[in-house]
C-alpha cells in the first residue's frame, strides 16, 4: 500500500480523485465480502456526524463496520483518502439549480449560498476538510460548475467572476463554520440555543475588564436594535442581510462596467 508519507515526498498530497479509476472499486481479488467504497463512505459520514473529526479513526470505522482495519485498506490507502471521499459525499447532498433555467441569477445564488451554509452547519467536520483537500470530487466540481455559471449570468466581466465567488462563498464558509461551532457548544452544554446565548451574555458582561464590559454592552445595544426573538431568527436575519449586501455589490460592479 502507498502510504501518505510516501506520497508527500517532494510533492503535494495526492488526491484520491487522481488515482486510477480501476482502483476506486477495490483492489480486486480477495477483498472482504459485503464491503465497498459506497458503504464505507456512508458509515464514515455517519461517524463524523455523531462523534466528530477528532475522534474518527480507521479502527473506529472498522469496528462500526464489524470488520478488521486491514479490510478497509482494500478500498482506501489512507485515512486522508477516506475523509476526501466523505467530503465529496457531503457535497452530493446539495440540490443544485439549473443555471440555464429561466430564473433570476440572484435567486439561484441565494439558494446555493443557503444550501452551502446548511451543509456546513449539518456536517461540522466539513469545514476543516474543505480547507485541507483539493475538492475535486465529482459532487464538489458540479457545485463549482453551477456556481460559476450562475455568477456569470450576472453579467460581471469574466476576470471578476472568481472575485465575486470568493466574496459570496468565503463569507458563507465563515458564517456556516462559526454557526456550526456555536451549535456544537450549545449541544455540549445541554441547554437550548437561547438559554446558552442568554447565559453567555450575562457572564460575559460581568467581565472585570472595563473595556471588555464596554464593548459587550455596545454589542448588546446593536443586537437589540437588530431585533429577533430568538437565536435562530437573529442568525437568519444577519445571514440574509449580509447576503443581500454581497448581491448588491455584484450589481453595483456590473453597473460600473
Amino acid at each position: 500500500m502507498v502510504r501518505a508519507a510516501q506520497r508527500s515526498e517532494g510533492a503535494a498530497r495526492h488526491s484520491v480523485w487522481l488515482e486510477d479509476r480501476a482502483r476506486r472499486g477495490g483492489r480486486g481479488g480477495g477483498q472482504p465480502s459485503g464491503l465497498d467504497r459506497e458503504r464505507i463512505t456512508e458509515v464514515t459520514v455517519r461517524l463524523l456526524d455523531a462523534e466528530g473529526l477528532a475522534k474518527f479513526s480507521m479502527r473506529r470505522l472498522a469496528a462500526e463496520l464489524d470488520v478488521t482495519a486491514m479490510s478497509v485498506y482494500w478500498y482506501v490507502d489512507t485515512k486522508d483518502d477516506l475523509l476526501e471521499l466523505a467530503l465529496d459525499r457531503a457535497f452530493g447532498e446539495l440540490e443544485l439549480p439549473d443555471p440555464e433555467a429561466d430564473e433570476d441569477w440572484r435567486d439561484q445564488l441565494g439558494a446555493l449560498a443557503r444550501q452551502y451554509r446548511s451543509l456546513l452547519v449539518r456536517h461540522a467536520w466539513l469545514s476543516p476538510l474543505a480547507g485541507t483537500y483539493l475538492n475535486i470530487g465529482p459532487n464538489a466540481l458540479e457545485f463549482s460548475r453551477v456556481v460559476q455559471r450562475v455568477i456569470r449570468r450576472s453579467d460581471l466581466p469574466a476576470h471578476r467572476v472568481t472575485s465575486a465567488i470568493a466574496a459570496v462563498f468565503q463569507f458563507v464558509y465563515g458564517y456556516g463554520t462559526i454557526e456550526g461551532h456555536f451549535l456544537a457548544r450549545v449541544a455540549a452544554s445541554g441547554m437550548s440555543a437561547d438559554e446558552y446565548f442568554r447565559q453567555s451574555m450575562r457572564e460575559a458582561t460581568r467581565a472585570p475588564d472595563p473595556q471588555a464590559a464596554e464593548v459587550l454592552a455596545e454589542s448588546r445595544r446593536i443586537m437589540a436594535a437588530r431585533g429577533g426573538e430568538n437565536v435562530s431568527e437573529m442568525l437568519e436575519r444577519d445571514f440574509d442581510f449580509a447576503l443581500e449586501l454581497l448581491v448588491a455589490g455584484i450589481e453595483a460592479m456590473v453597473e460600473r462596467g
